[in-house]
């Protein structure tokens, strides 16, 4: 039993190693809406993953000291592999980590979030527009009920009539589909691995890309759309505070957002891009089986060696 408990474990804590690459090329190669998703599932499904094997080395761990194992009503403790104990050790720690920052950065997003949305409540508002009078120029989705788009006056003043249209079309597109669910996730899930941390990135790049195209879809023009997200990303000089949650047509790498809109459709590639896209997504969801395959064998085992600590046979 402990070669599964000590290989197992390991497999959903370095499977998100191999996201930064892959998330980059999902990105460029799914259409930005399913990247988004992809992204999403997957980043999720490795942060739960690998707070399961923490929590797998860590109670094995603690089941190998005699006090704990007879708190666990065990006749005797957990054998230890050489190197299993201090692994566990490790994981222990890295696990109060994940206790201390999680509940820290939800309360930081609700209370950042909340400040926001009390500040907009006061402003004058024009349908689902918030109109802010400051000389720093921003824009951004404000989720909630109702969803607010909160536009500062010197921003209204950097772009002309049509590249405000564009500008509104690319918020409203972050409310409708409701980004900030995945930003939020995506957030809390880089609290978990560090390995996810860049997946934050891609996924925020995701969203503003899958804006960018509902917003050149509803204005029909993706010049038009594509010269107001680099205009207003050109006027942003500081970003106002404002929730992380909250999607911003400014944010994200932006030339490359741009030159994405202006890229004219390239038919001739179109079969090894759909071939390219396909393997992003299989690679993405072969690291989601292999995290939840390594987390319920390192469980499995567990559960099996607990059993026979507590003198029954498996399936006894």
């Amino acid at each position: 039993m402990i070669a599964p408990l000590l290989v197992a474990p390991l497999v959903p804590l370095l499977v998100p190693c191999a996201v930064p690459p892959l998330a980059r090329r999902a990105v460029a190669r799914l259409a930005p809406a399913a990247a988004l998703w992809c992204l999403t599932a997957t980043t999720v499904v490795l942060a739960v993953c690998s707070l399961a094997a923490l929590g797998t080395l860590t109670l094995y761990g603690l089941l190998a000291l005699p006090p704990f194992a007879t708190l666990g009503e065990l006749i005797h403790p957990l054998g230890a592999a050489p190197g299993l104990l201090p692994l566990a050790a490790a994981a222990t720690g890295a696990l109060a980590v994940c206790a201390w920052a999680l509940p820290r950065s939800v309360l930081r997003q609700i209370r950042e979030y909340h400040e926001v949305r009390k500040a907009a409540d006061t402003q004058p508002t024009a349908g689902d527009l918030c109109v802010i009078d400051s000389p720093d120029p921003d824009a951004y989705a404000l989720p909630g009920s109702p969803g607010r788009i909160v536009v500062t006056t010197s921003m209204l003043r950097s772009l002309s009539p049509a590249e405000r249209e564009a500008l509104f079309a690319h918020e409203r597109a972050h409310l409708s589909a409701r980004h900030h669910y995945h930003l939020a996730a995506v957030g809390l899930a880089a609290h978990c691995h560090p390995g996810l941390r860049p997946a934050g990135a891609a996924v925020r790049l995701a969203a503003e890309r899958a804006a960018d195209e509902a917003a050149a879809a509803a204005t029909g023009d993706r010049q038009l759309t594509a010269r107001a997200i680099g205009r207003a990303a050109l006027a942003t000089r500081a970003a106002r505070r404002r929730p992380t949650v909250a999607p911003a047509a400014t944010s994200g790498p932006v030339p490359q957002r741009v030159a994405a809109l202006l890229r004219p459709p390239r038919p001739g590639v179109r079969g090894r891009r759909h071939l390219a896209a396909v393997a992003a997504g299989v690679l993405l969801a072969l690291c989601a089986c292999l995290s939840l395959a390594g987390a319920g064998a390192g469980a499995i085992s567990l559960h099996q060696s607990v059993e026979i600590a507590q003198g029954e046979r498996p399936g006894g």
